[in-house]
């Protein structure tokens, strides 16, 4: 399929505007074992799709090394953290090898984030002692290293956002934060608290469910300058890829997110706005760009 029949696919205007060059996808997981021998074709069906540039979060100290050589493989663009998920078997050394890294890639342009970090308090075990615990220590800890580093932070928010702003309220320092709530699903009073702090919200393929009615009412009535979009693939699929359980028990394969879907999941967005798909993916891009300015350094044309 050429370009122009695609970007009419995609539901742009015929203003002469590039639609190849304006998504981002703020947030995916590429070295993921589901995406373990065909990253190049995944990465390529993205590019065919118009997502010009990915954000590639590192979740232990074990894939630093990793998403670093995915970013650089396909043009793309890395953080570095330890995930809330990841802190029972992490080593308390594990934050000076990350604070090494960040030293050690400091000039490097495609290092954008200290990431994926934060707090989860979905998951029953991390919820209680010791992990509870652990998991605080390691997001104060990975926040004074976002500030050592002058680092936008990317931010793991489930059921945890009130305890994540007193984490960057303390960590402050009379200073703004920069940065990208990932995966925001929480109240209009907490999403104005982190937009207040200087933090762009991630929405991705949530929003696409019907019955995710608070979700989407955030997703129409926060400041657009607010928004970025995310896939999270190969996690958090949208409605068009959801298989129920008891599809799968039927034999129907959970299909498989991935970036290229995000120009889809930027579809619904705009169609709940009542915007143009074009404007939104230049918004959502541009605000991208002020979350995590080092993308600007490496891509001069995003």
């Amino acid at each position: 399929m050429g370009e122009s029949s695609r970007c009419a696919e995609l539901g742009y205007d015929d203003k002469g505007l590039d639609c190849m060059s304006f998504w981002i996808d703020t947030h995916c997981h590429l070295d993921a074992s589901e995406f373990a021998g065909d990253v190049q074709a995944v990465r390529a069906r993205a590019r065919a799709a118009g997502v010009a540039h990915c954000v590639l979060p590192a979740v232990c100290a074990a894939n630093f090394a990793e998403v670093r050589r995915l970013a650089h493989a396909n043009d793309d663009s890395y953080a570095l953290g330890i995930h809330p998920m990841y802190v029972a078997q992490a080593q308390d050394s594990d934050l000076a090898t990350l604070d090494e890294a960040l030293h050690q890639y400091g000039a490097d342009t495609q290092l954008v984030a200290v990431g994926e970090i934060g707090l989860d308090f979905f998951v029953p075990e991390l919820c209680v002692s010791p992990l509870r615990e652990r998991q605080q220590y390691f997001y104060t800890e990975q926040l004074k290293l976002a500030r050592k580093h002058d680092l936008p932070v990317l931010l793991h928010v489930r059921r945890s956002a009130d305890q994540l702003l007193k984490g960057l309220r303390a960590q402050a320092a009379g200073k703004a934060w920069q940065g990208i709530a990932h995966a925001f699903n929480g109240t209009e009073q907490q999403a104005q608290a982190f937009m207040a702090l200087g933090l762009k919200l991630g929405f991705g393929g949530a929003l696409t469910y019907e019955r995710a009615l608070q979700l989407r009412r955030l997703a129409v009535n926060l400041p657009l300058e607010a928004l970025v979009l995310e896939t999270d693939a190969p996690d958090m699929p949208p409605h068009w890829l959801y298989r129920s359980a008891a599809e799968r028990a039927g034999g129907l394969a959970q299909a498989r997110n991935e970036p290229c879907e995000l120009p889809r999941i930027g579809a619904e967005l705009a169609r709940l706005r009542g915007m143009e798909l074009s404007e939104l993916a230049l918004a959502t891009s541009s605000n991208a760009l002020a979350a995590l300015p080092r993308l600007a350094l490496h891509h001069h044309d995003l």
